[in-house]
């Protein structure tokens, strides 16, 4: 228990929060270039820098970082939760010895599991702020009209119901793998490289975790697009069966998409979601890695966790 409740484990959770809001603000048009390709299927422009020049053109300068602070927010809480969760089950689990990729690998997912649960209904409110106001090619979608985080959640309750908070689970869930895919390469580059040297340089930290990173994406990149599209919850779609986030519609939604676009509609926005999420988790690891090293070093203590 003492673990789980641990100081370490606080400044571990704390770190990664700072360092994913950090992250996350630096490249956030990346982000909103990426869910419009996402949502947005009969937009024209396939390139990231064509759909930012095309979002402020029509929206204005500051569009791209429409839906920023729920995000953030959002960002905040869910990364608080997934490096508090991995960091005590790991401190828990390991017990000072040394860990091994298989057990990175259930930690992660069990720490995404948790997270999910948590978060879900914070990722659906800001997906809808951040593509409120948007200009969209696809009348599929039914505009929304939020006056903020609160009066989203409000309106998602009366008109959709409770559980609509965690349209996209389905998904969410199958997702974890792409934290617990990252994670389990991140701390076996690190363990390699570690064997070599006694302490990473700030490039080593941003290089693996920028590898880490992108070999998840790829990996999960298709359910990705679909928990956007539930997540969303707008579009005309599949009016037989409500039940959002149900394995029917995840199936139904893959299927539409291929029969669209073919296979590589699957992967619309995959360039705009690895530049975005692989800098973003690149930075925000140095961010993290760099603020648990100095915060341990200020009070004064080490950390008992072994990699």
């Amino acid at each position: 228990m003492s673990s789980v409740l641990s100081y370490e484990s606080l400044v571990h959770a704390v770190a990664g929060a700072v360092g994913s809001m950090t992250a996350m603000t630096v490249f956030f048009p990346l982000d909103t270039a990426r869910l419009r390709l996402q949502v947005d299927e009969k937009r024209k422009s396939k390139t990231t820098h064509m759909v930012l020049l095309e979002i402020i053109k029509e929206e204005g300068l500051l569009a791209p970082y429409r839906g920023w602070f729920p995000v953030i927010s959002s960002l905040c809480c869910s990364n608080f939760v997934y490096f508090y969760t991995f960091n005590s089950l790991k401190a828990v689990w390991v017990k000072g010895q040394h860990s091994t990729t298989g057990k990175d690998l259930v930690v992660g997912f069990v720490a995404g599991v948790v997270n999910v649960l948590l978060t879900t209904p914070l990722w659906v409110v800001n997906t809808r702020l951040k593509l409120q106001g948007a200009k969209f090619r696809n009348e599929d979608i039914v505009p929304t009209n939020y006056s903020g985080i609160i009066d989203a959640f409000h309106q998602i309750i009366r008109d959709e119901g409770i559980l609509a908070l965690w349209n996209g689970t389905f998904p969410s869930l199958l997702l974890v793998f792409n934290p617990a895919i990252q994670f389990m390469f991140y701390e076996g580059l690190k363990r390699q490289l570690l064997k070599k040297r006694t302490k990473l340089s700030s490039l080593d930290v941003f290089l693996i975790g920028a590898i880490a990173k992108a070999i998840a994406t790829t990996v999960t990149y298709p359910m990705q697009t679909v928990q956007s599209i539930l997540r969303f919850g707008h579009h005309r779609l599949n009016p037989e069966n409500r039940t959002l986030g149900s394995l029917r519609n995840v199936l139904y939604l893959l299927h539409q998409r291929v029969r669209r676009f073919g296979i590589v509609g699957l992967y619309k926005g995959l360039e705009a979601k690895l530049l975005q999420t692989v800098l973003t988790a690149a930075l925000m690891f140095l961010v993290y890695e760099k603020l648990t090293a100095a915060t341990f070093m200020v009070m004064g203590l080490k950390s008992t966790r072994k990699h």
